[in-house]
């Protein structure tokens, strides 16, 4: 997915992180985990190879810095992935940066002791799409295995 135009919302977002100071905070991240960066699309910057332990997801973003352990051809043609790691980098802006990450520990935190995992019950997680993030929605796995039966 090459970089293109961006969107006035795209750009905007691009300039509300820079000033909240989250775009630059993913930027000392990518680089002290050594990573590759390079332009993504939508205003977003892939940071790629990523080895350290936390967090152990595939990818996180930190303002538009989406962080993947993959290699770069792989997390640019990961489009459902990006998309769900842009609607972060969209919530990081709405929440004026760094307050978004006590905002989301808190909701994950909450979803892990109602549902039993940091996703479920997170509204950061399900507003960028659980399935398109790796995760399971169990509204849908109860209804597949209703439906297998």
């Amino acid at each position: 997915m090459a970089p293109g135009p961006l969107t006035r919302g795209q750009r905007l977002r691009q300039l509300a992180n820079v000033l909240n100071a989250s775009t630059p905070l993913g930027l000392v991240l990518a680089g002290l985990a050594r990573t590759r960066t390079v332009r993504g699309p939508h205003g977003l910057i892939v940071a790629t190879g990523y080895r350290w332990r936390l967090p152990v997801a595939g990818a996180f973003t930190v303002g538009n810095v989406v962080i993947f352990r993959t290699d770069t051809d792989t997390a640019l043609t990961s489009r459902v992935l990006l998309g769900h790691e842009e609607r972060h980098s969209t919530q990081y802006a709405w929440c004026a940066g760094l307050p978004f990450l006590l905002f989301y520990f808190a909701a994950a935190a909450w979803s892990a002791a109602r549902y039993g995992d940091p996703a479920s019950g997170n509204p950061f997680e399900r507003h960028a799409g659980l399935e398109a993030g790796g995760y399971m929605d169990p509204r849908h796995r109860h209804g597949r295995r209703h439906r297998h039966e």
